[in-house]
């Protein structure tokens, strides 16, 4: 009988997992999980923590018992010390203080996630600083919550989980201000995008400062009404507690230490079969790269959507199958207060830099038919290759239906339409859901134009030149 070990368990490893059980029943499965937790839907933290009623552990999915159900080995606390390719072994450790053992496997999957970033700020060692990336994590903030009532927070980082947080703790009915080192809140939007998030947020009472170094973080200030001191290249912030939230690394020590290879983004390279460079090894989910599907570059886009698929794969082929993971287009939303915010594929400045001439539209549609009151614009930039007219990427925000319009976007970019073909969609239409050109043909349609105009303009330049 084959042993198959998975390092990590959540999305990636519990997906593989589950997947190679399916295909191989009689092999032994063996879910190898540091955490007290092995499957919970961690992106859910934000609006679990905004409701004071709600038990944390309502995001759990499957519960130990319930994988063991499905003749999985699972070992709660167990961490995965050393990989030995050349013997086929795992050295394992018992956080429990059971000791260590090596571990003999037949295919391992690592799925070993991502690391919150914890930036080299002194001071972050002190009670009332938080994390948000585990359960465990979202645990101690809802508790702190409920226990010291804090009437100011600090958030350290302006990307998806900071504009979550900021709603989450607003509705908490906490005073936020959001401390971002770059120049704009949600870098990698353009900055036409954000703008519209910053005032989403100020229109709910956050405080935004961008473009601000994060000195230390120290004690109280002397009035004794704030918990906490945030020093910044521009002054003091006092407050009850800070989140830092600047993003996250893969975790792939295990992996490197095992001479697997790493790929050009620092996550662990995989090919579309999830194989590592040493055989018998696998990666998926938050620790390995993708390809992109406009690109063909490899990535790394750590999304949850993206882990389950990649695992599902990954232990297809731990057990023998020979399944293929297509790639991504990096399609995400969040939803900051009313304001639904998405985008997939490449920007212009992501295109530039593989080599591909990208054309920038801009256009603002309403979100459904004048006649049904309460429509509000949609902003829809559209990113499109110069040469040959192909959709790379988008980007939209708009209090109204975003997130499904994005969905529509990264279809096209799948199936590798032109904006031509994208205006050309049978989009459903009625009052209340869209105007009888829904926001998506409008902006294929204006991001037509503009290629048309380009194109003639380098036309006339080049008639210049030659005269």
């Amino acid at each position: 009988m084959s042993r198959i070990v998975v390092v990590g368990g959540v999305a990636a490893g519990m997906s593989a997992a589950s997947q190679a059980k399916r295909r191989q029943p009689e092999a032994e499965v063996v879910v190898l999980e540091r955490g007290p937790y092995v499957s919970y839907a961690a992106c859910g933290m934000p609006y679990n923590i905004e409701d004071p009623a709600r038990a944390m552990d309502d995001l759990v999915v499957l519960t130990p018992a319930d994988v063991r159900e499905r003749d999985i080995d699972l070992r709660l606390r167990h961490r995965a010390l050393a990989v030995d390719p050349s013997r086929g072994t795992v050295t394992v450790q018992d956080l429990g203080g059971g000791g260590t053992v090596d571990l003999a496997y037949d295919a391992l999957v690592l799925a070993t996630g991502a690391a919150p970033i914890l930036p080299p700020i002194p001071g972050l060692d002190q009670p009332g600083i938080f994390l948000l990336r585990e359960l465990t994590d979202g645990q101690a903030l809802k508790r702190h919550l409920a226990e010291t009532r804090p009437a100011r927070a600090v958030i350290v980082g302006a990307g998806y989980i900071g504009m979550e947080m900021a709603e989450a703790l607003r509705r908490r009915g906490v005073a936020v201000t959001i401390l971002e080192k770059m120049e704009q809140v949600v870098p990698g939007f353009d900055p036409v995008i954000a703008s519209l998030v910053v005032d989403a947020l100020q229109r709910h009472g956050v405080t935004v400062d961008t473009g601000v170094t994060v000195e230390s973080v120290e004690e109280g200030d002397d009035a004794g009404d704030a918990r906490l001191t945030v020093r910044t290249d521009r002054g003091l912030v006092p407050t009850d507690m800070v989140l830092v939230s600047v993003g996250v690394r893969p975790r792939v020590e295990l992996a490197r230490s095992a001479g697997v290879a790493l790929g050009e983004t620092g996550a662990i390279a995989v090919d579309e079969e999830m194989h590592t460079s040493v055989p018998g090894v696998f990666a998926a989910g938050d620790c390995a790269e993708a390809r992109h599907i406009v690109s063909g570059r490899p990535v790394w886009i750590p999304l949850g959507t993206t882990a389950n698929k990649q695992g599902k794969v990954a232990g297809a082929n731990a057990a023998g199958a020979a399944e293929r993971f297509p790639g991504v287009a990096g399609t995400a939303a969040f939803r900051v207060f009313d304001l639904e915010v998405g985008r997939t594929g490449l920007s212009p400045t992501e295109a530039a830099r593989v080599g591909l001439e990208a054309v920038a539209a801009v256009s603002r549609q309403p979100s459904h038919a004048h006649s049904v009151p309460g429509a509000s614009p949609i902003t829809t930039i559209l990113s499109v290759d110069r040469k040959t007219g192909r959709l790379l990427g988008a980007e939209m925000a708009g209090v109204g239906v975003v997130a499904k319009r994005i969905d529509v976007l990264a279809t096209a970019l799948y199936a590798g339409l032109t904006v031509e073909a994208l205006a050309e969609l049978d989009l459903s239409y009625a009052p209340p859901f869209a105007p009888v050109y829904d926001p998506v043909l409008i902006a294929a349609a204006v991001a037509q134009k503009r290629l048309h105009a380009v194109r003639r303009q380098e036309a006339a330049a080049s008639g210049r030149a030659a005269r």
